[in-house]
């Protein structure tokens, strides 16, 4: 595990951005943090290093936002509204688990850890709130 510390929201931004710079299709980037922690910020710092021209926003009540501008396309989900693997499911978001050819940012991915099935790259992102302001941004490899 690595921890960076994000001193503001632009700075939580430049580091997605970095990181997406380095990302290829396949990997899954599950995003677990509190209400307010900077999830969706780091999403759009993440698209915006991939290229992605489209105005990037929570899809808290779609589920689900496809971006396909950048140099590799990208699917954001925001799992906050669903409690169990069987909504998440049920919502048909199974494929976004296993991105082929795209990468997938999924906010409130604790509430699929354990019980659906992920394929390729996980790559695990942790935002704690440290001040008002600042952030730990703790990260893990996982997967093949």
């Amino acid at each position: 595990m690595v921890t960076r510390i994000s001193k503001s929201p632009e700075d939580t931004s430049r580091f997605a951005s970095e990181l997406a710079a380095l990302s290829e299709p396949g990997l899954v980037i599950g995003l677990i943090g509190d209400l307010g922690a900077g999830k969706t910020q780091f999403v759009k710092g993440f698209a915006d290093g991939l290229g992605i021209t489209e105005r990037v926003h929570s899809p808290t009540f779609t589920l689900v936002n496809e971006y396909r501008s950048g140099r590799v396309p990208c699917f954001h989900l925001d799992l906050y509204r669903l409690d169990s693997a069987e909504q998440i499911l049920a919502a048909g978001l199974e494929q976004y688990f296993k991105p082929e050819g795209a990468i997938t940012l999924i906010e409130w991915f604790d509430r699929t850890e354990g019980r659906i099935p992920f394929a390729g790259r996980l790559l695990r992102v942790f935002i704690g709130h440290r001040t008002e302001t600042e952030r730990a941004i703790t990260y893990e490899n996982s997967g093949d």
